[in-house]
């Protein structure tokens, strides 16, 4: 997608005005939209086309021109008079990594200006260091940041940043947000061809600098995808790695042609068998976009991209002493996955994910004057797809009951399961099954297993516009507006009754016992306006309506050595259910609740010289709830205590740069309180109510190091560390009501959450990495990563007593990785093939990533242990050593 032009431009009213021209491309020959092009010693500059080309007029006889971009080192050209640069040709540079520039709507920082924490990493790194991982995962060689694989599924990784998870955590695509506004959540795997067609991703912890009304409480990821501009040709991808992993890629750009026009497409295909058993995987990723630059004052680019994917999950972790029953105390199976079989002989699982989530945008950047322009984004996205599991008994018994797995393996008994269904006799699972009155043997929620599919679509559209005024060199101002409205559908389907005659529904008060007669697939339905109205279900059907109105507004003032920013942002969201099993027709909607929320945030830059730098910035959030928190008890029961979460956030930073040395310091502090949460609580009358529980807080305070240091052209250092103190602030005590909302005699709660530290991700992390370069084209590289004060995810619910001793920590660990680069240049530098080689977990560390449980040794000390860690306790671990090997034809 199109990077749009950024800082322009000076007044021509000087006694000497000239032209400085020339285009501006990468290491590879592609261009560089968005590159700065700057008068040196001034603010006057400008930023390159979607060609990578620029015209800058300057107000000086002669002089230099400085060009930088993202990660590259700034080269300095002598110009005197109305001059053509030419071809200027970029080489990668550890020292400007930070380095980016505005692009269109997204709001992206630029290093020893923008007062906000930000780490950046660039295509290159992406295409050389992802290898088979998952695109948060390379985000963990930044401070704060920790991303696990969770499950190991296919796009089942997560990321938190600064202890915050994904549900707050903004994550944009060319600045248009795309975490679901239903629950806040980032599913990967409905971006599982986002890797490639990245350009850039920037990392801004804390607040961030986006003008918009987002929920950045830990920080936001912007993500740069590529632009249709890209300079004629294209590349050829094959890669291959442990488990059966296989991907194919190819790209074309056509250029830009003489009418303007100009085209760029991607198709990319990965599958595999998966690290972990049973969690074989099939993903095609798609991109397709098309630029068109009308005149100097009008450019259009429209984009469609996504990936339509299905992948087998481990979506349900497990005791520790499971994975040992199945390897061995000593070394349990890592890979162990509960879910998955042998059905006919052929792998089947419960659990599946499939999803096509595509996403369109039309971009057009108006540039009205040299000193005003509008840049205006309209998207929609259409997500179709869901998740199957489980549903049914057998004797009473669910699912993950021991007799449904095998005794050796821990796979589950799906031929017996489909034996018993159809009125076969498998002893131990205990009375056969008897057939209905018409000999039938029909599966429901309580009687026969059956896989059923959770669907959950949804049609999304929005606008973003900025009008962006220069006044002068120094002092700018933007205004803007935020749309968007959403319609998320959620509803479940029968998929296979394995074996069974049939399936009936109870579930819908409107239309109870339906025979269901159609049966769904768990593959992705390319089309994203397949019908779905019309869908037999099961179970629930409910939608979920979001409409969010914004605007916002920007202030910046900047000079050679201070920097200074003041946004704020409002926001009205609207929010509807729609229940089509529990209520009546004519009753179905709840009506819409709006709710109003914004934000205020300021900072500002100061550059000591050229070496030295401090900022400051601050920030307030008046957040609104989850659509959960505003209809709560998963009907259209309004929840009465609604109130917006309240975010206020304090960083300082010091930045150190010179030509071979640099490095950043941060320390924050984020306090989040008026979280929603609730909990169950019977009364002393026996009744059963519910508690919404009010003044939840979480201070998170810190400190980061981020710096790289360059040796020689052939040998360079980078290095992380950050050490945080998450934790609860603070109990709270809250009383339960009934349906009618009266208070429930003796329900009172409390929860003695003080001094409670926040689970789910590592406090502290460091890397150290370093790259040598053998010979020109070679260059082997190498990282050790560290967690520690790792603590297991919690549930606040549960610390209901004075002596709950605390969350549980999990043993630190440190990776190391590998990684060798290869390339063959030929054909005047217009052609290459380049090879890359990545080797993970070297050393195959054994080690827990993450805890769903909190279960502490003091409250059973009987129990077994494993590293000091109670193995009753649901787990998942890293993955052991992997490796991936690369070949690229770039033409």
């Amino acid at each position: 997608m199109k990077f749009l032009m950024a800082m322009l431009f000076i007044t021509s009213a000087a006694m000497y005005g000239q032209t400085v021209t020339g285009t501006v491309m990468d290491e590879t020959n592609q261009p560089l939209p968005g590159a700065d092009v700057v008068l040196a010693g001034t603010t006057t500059g400008t930023s390159t086309d979607f060609n990578g080309a620029f015209t800058l007029d300057v107000n000086v006889e002669s002089g230099t021109i400085e060009v930088s971009f993202i990660g590259y080192k700034t080269l300095k050209f002598a110009f005197t008079g109305t001059t053509d640069l030419g071809e200027v040709k970029l080489e990668p540079s550890q020292e400007s990594l930070n380095e980016i520039v505005v692009v269109g709507i997204a709001d992206i920082v630029k290093d020893r200006q923008t007062p906000v924490a930000v780490s950046t990493i660039r295509a290159t790194e992406i295409q050389e260091r992802l290898g088979s991982q998952e695109l948060p995962e390379i985000l963990n060689s930044t401070p704060s940041v920790y991303a696990t694989k969770s499950g190991g599924g296919y796009g089942d990784s997560r990321i938190n940043i600064r202890g915050f998870d994904q549900r707050n955590t903004a994550v944009l695509i060319n600045g248009v947000p795309v975490n679901d506004m239903e629950n806040g959540w980032v599913y990967w795997s409905n971006w599982a061809g986002l890797a490639d067609v990245t350009s850039a991703i920037q990392v801004q912890r804390g607040l961030g600098s986006s003008k918009l009304a987002v929920s950045s409480v830990g920080g936001t990821i912007n993500v740069i995808i590529r632009s249709a501009n890209s300079k004629q040709g294209g590349n050829f991808v094959t890669s291959i790695g442990n488990d059966g992993y296989v991907k194919l890629l190819g790209s074309y750009s056509t250029g830009v042609l003489d009418n303007g026009l100009s085209v760029s497409m991607l198709l990319s295909q990965t599958q595999g068998n998966g690290y972990i058993d049973g969690t074989e995987f099939l993903g095609n990723g798609y991109f397709l976009g098309i630029g068109y630059k009308a005149s100097d004052k009008h450019q259009f680019e429209f984009t469609y991209t996504g990936a339509a994917q299905w992948h087998n999950q481990n979506s349900r972790s497990v005791e520790i002493y499971n994975y040992q029953r199945y390897g061995s105390v000593e070394y349990p199976n890592r890979k162990y996955n509960a879910q998955w079989g042998y059905k006919d002989g052929e792998v089947y699982t419960f659990r599946r994910n499939f999803y096509n989530k595509p996403i369109t945008s039309l971009n057009w950047d108006w540039t009205l004057s040299d000193n005003s322009k509008i840049s205006t984004v309209v998207y929609a996205s259409w997500g179709r797809g869901g998740g199957s599991g489980p549903i049914g008994r057998i004797n009473g018994a669910r699912d993950y009951y021991g007799q449904f797995r095998d005794a050796n393996t821990g796979l589950i008994r799906f031929d017996d399961i489909q034996k018993w269904n159809t009125g076969g006799s498998v002893p131990d699972f205990g009375a056969d099954r008897v057939p209905d009155s018409n000999g039938e043997f029909i599966n429901d929620r309580n009687n026969g297993f059956t896989r059923r599919a959770s669907m959950n679509s949804h049609n999304w559209y929005g606008m973003i516009s900025n009008f962006n005024h220069k006044f002068n060199d120094q002092l700018s101002f933007d205004f803007g507006v935020d749309i968007r409205t959403y319609k998320g559908i959620h509803y479940r389907v029968v998929n296979d009754d394995l074996g069974a005659d049939g399936y009936t529904d109870d579930r819908d008060d409107n239309n109870p016992n339906r025979d269901i007669t159609e049966y769904y697939g768990v593959t992705p339905n390319w089309n994203p306006f397949v019908n779905i109205k019309d869908q037999q279900k099961i179970e629930y059907y409910n939608e979920g309506l979001v409409s969010w109105l914004g605007a916002f507004s920007q202030l910046e003032y900047k000079t050679e050595r201070i920097s200074a920013f003041v946004q704020g942002a409002i926001s009205q969201q609207g929010s509807e259910r729609v229940e089509y099993f529990n209520e009546a027709p004519g009753n179905q909607k709840s009506g819409v609740e709006s709710i109003l929320g914004g934000n205020i945030k300021g900072g500002f830059n100061f550059k000591i010289n050229e070496e030295n730098n401090v900022f400051f910035n601050t920030g307030y959030y008046s957040k609104q709830p989850l659509f959960n928190a505003v209809w709560i008890n998963y009907g259209n029961n309004l929840n009465p205590n609604l109130t917006n979460e309240k975010v206020f956030g304090l960083e300082a930073g010091y930045g150190y740069h010179s030509e071979k040395f640099n490095a950043n310091l941060n320390v924050y502090r984020t306090s989040w309180k008026d979280r929603f949460q609730t909990v169950g609580v019977t009364g002393d009358d026996g009744s059963r109510g519910t508690a919404n529980l009010e003044g939840i807080e979480q201070v998170h305070v810190g400190v980061e190091f981020e710096g790289n240091y360059r040796v020689s052209d052939k040998l360079s250092f980078t290095g992380m560390l950050s050490v945080g103190n998450w934790e609860y602030k603070g109990n709270v005590t809250s009383r339960a009501f009934d349906d009618n909302q009266d208070p429930i005699p003796g329900s009172e709660v409390t929860l003695y959450l003080d001094g409670v530290k926040v689970g789910d991700a590592a406090q502290m992390t460091a890397r150290i990495g370093t790259r040598y370069k053998v010979i020109d084209n070679l260059s082997f590289d190498a990282s050790w990563y560290y967690a520690n004060n790792l603590y297991a995810a919690i549930d606040p619910t549960d610390f209901d007593r004075e002596d709950h001793g605390g969350s549980l920590e999990l043993p630190s660990y440190d990776l190391v990785d590998l990684g060798m680069s290869y390339k063959i240049p030929f054909n005047d530098d217009k052609q290459s093939i380049a090879f890359r080689l990545n080797v993970n977990n070297v050393f195959d560390e054994v080690y827990i990533a993450e805890a769903d449980t909190n279960r502490l040794t003091q409250d059973r000390p009987s129990q077994d242990t494993y590293k000091g860690i109670r193995t009753d306790n649901r787990i998942y671990w890293g993955f052991g050593r992997t490796w991936n090997f690369t070949m690229r034809f770039s033409f």
